[in-house]
């Protein structure tokens, strides 16, 4: 089975939380990877995301799924009048033709909209020697050369410790990045490091949408087996008497009460354990379905049918695969 392509969809469900915490926060987004080019924006004159504009050009190239971006209109402190867009694309793996793509976003914005686009780039990938900045060629003494500023995640992680103190809320996203990735293969040291972070996140008197915004990330990042996730949540409410503050609702943990519900709604109704199985194979299909689709984009109609047809093993063992899986393929591996 292929990993299918996913579309653009008008309300942008492709992308994952990274969306929502950088178009909530995007001046620091700017501070913590872009220093240089936040020094030059006049931030008090406001920006816009131009959210349609990037779609027509996403569309019109094809150039397939991104973890997440942005084209956000922006005005400089030099005092010019006119307006620059600033491209991000956060990229989750290693993607020979991401040089190229990066170069292509930036020709045709600039082609559609007649003005400079700065393009930006955060990997995210696990590929310490991968960092792609330009993209040129030359054809008969005619030279094309474009650079762009890259951030890379993975060199920062002998930072860790500054990260866990640092007031800027992509320091937190950072951090929760670099811990899934040391973590990987060992939940219970996920489930700790987990812990911290949200720990941390409480201790920032942030407004609520942006701690709303924030866990979302580290939810969606540090994901766990079902019996730890169950068990920070009871730290969670602890935490959360501390503060004397209630924040946060995760998505997962809802639908995951929906899907045991189901499954106890069906078996009352039939009285027969058969009706509790499949009850309980449905609710846990459908968190499934919901993590793959905000993971990797709309799921094809085999993936479906897939997901509607699995025994309970069989969706125990992709639940499991999903906590680490880099592609669509790696968590059906071996079933």
């Amino acid at each position: 089975m292929t990993e299918p392509t996913a579309p653009q969809p008008a309300d942008d469900d492709y992308d994952s939380p990274w969306k929502d915490v950088l178009e909530h926060a995007f001046p620091e987004f700017m501070a913590f990877y872009f220093p240089e080019a936040h020094a030059q924006i006049d931030w008090a004159l406001g920006h816009e995301f131009k959210n349609t504009e990037l779609r027509q050009v996403v569309r019109d190239a094809e150039l397939g799924r991104r973890l997440a971006d942005a084209l956000v209109q922006v005005t400089l402190t030099s005092g010019e009048q006119r307006w620059i867009y600033i491209h991000i694309e956060v990229q989750g793996q290693r993607d020979a033709d991401f040089a190229q793509r990066m170069f292509t976003y930036n020709y045709r914005l600039f082609d559609r909209y007649a003005c400079p686009i700065a393009s930006l780039a955060v990997l995210a990938d696990d590929d310490d020697g991968w960092k792609p900045d330009h993209y040129g060629f030359e054809v008969l003494g005619c030279k094309h050369h474009f650079q762009f500023p890259v951030v890379k995640l993975s060199g920062l992680a002998d930072q860790t410790e500054a990260l866990d103190t640092h007031r800027n809320p992509f320091a937190l996203v950072t951090a929760a990045h670099l811990r899934t990735r040391q973590t990987r293969h060992d939940p219970e040291a996920r489930y700790h490091a987990k812990r911290t972070l949200v720990r941390l996140l409480y201790r920032q008197g942030w407004e609520r949408q942006r701690i709303l915004d924030l866990f979302a990330v580290l939810d969606w990042m540090m994901r766990l087996p079902d019996s730890l996730e169950q068990k920070l949540w009871q730290d969670i409410a602890v935490i959360e008497g501390e503060s004397k503050m209630r924040y946060v609702t995760s998505v997962e943990r809802l639908a995951i009460q929906r899907g045991i519900q189901q499954g106890e709604q069906i078996g009352e109704q039939r009285g027969e354990q058969r009706g509790e199985q499949r009850g309980a194979q449905k609710g846990e299909a459908a968190v499934i379905q919901r993590q793959l689709t905000k993971r990797y984009g709309p799921l094809n109609a085999e993936t479906l049918t897939r997901l509607q047809t699995a025994t309970c093993e069989q969706l125990e063992i992709w639940a499991e695969n999903l906590l680490d899986a880099a592609t669509l393929d790696e968590v059906f591996k071996d079933n």
